[in-house]
């Protein structure tokens, strides 16, 4: 199968609709905060997914099914393991948050970040 230029996605040119939302209540610890998603590409097989995420400031519980890749492009998120361990994210940090990490997710700052997600199946 050949695919032509017109396949590849300028994220900066994307004209994708934001889709925002609010978190299921028993996710909350603290605000509620408004999140935004910009999913500019899905895989044929719905395993790869990358686009645009944002967040008002907040903190809730996360349990990772995916393998993410994520670059942090404006704000601050603290991410907490289970046993308590944090680390700190700001703009231009580039991470992976592998499938079965769980804890917290807190935006300390309003939050814009690049995803990557692989889903295994």
């Amino acid at each position: 199968m050949t695919v032509s230029i017109n396949a590849i996605i300028r994220f900066a040119t994307a004209q994708t609709p934001i889709e925002t939302y609010q978190l299921p209540t028993e996710k909350l610890l603290a605000g509620n905060p408004t999140q935004g998603l910009e999913n500019h590409y899905s895989s044929p097989c719905d395993q790869f997914h990358s686009g645009i995420w944002q967040s008002e400031s907040g903190a809730w519980k996360i349990n990772y099914t995916e393998y993410e890749y994520c670059e942090i492009l404006e704000g601050i998120s603290v991410i907490t393991d289970l046993q308590g361990q944090s680390q700190t994210f700001t703009v231009g940090d580039r991470f992976i948050i592998p499938a079965g990490f769980q804890g917290t997710w807190e935006v300390v700052e309003p939050c814009r970040k690049v995803y990557v997600i692989f889903e295994q199946k």
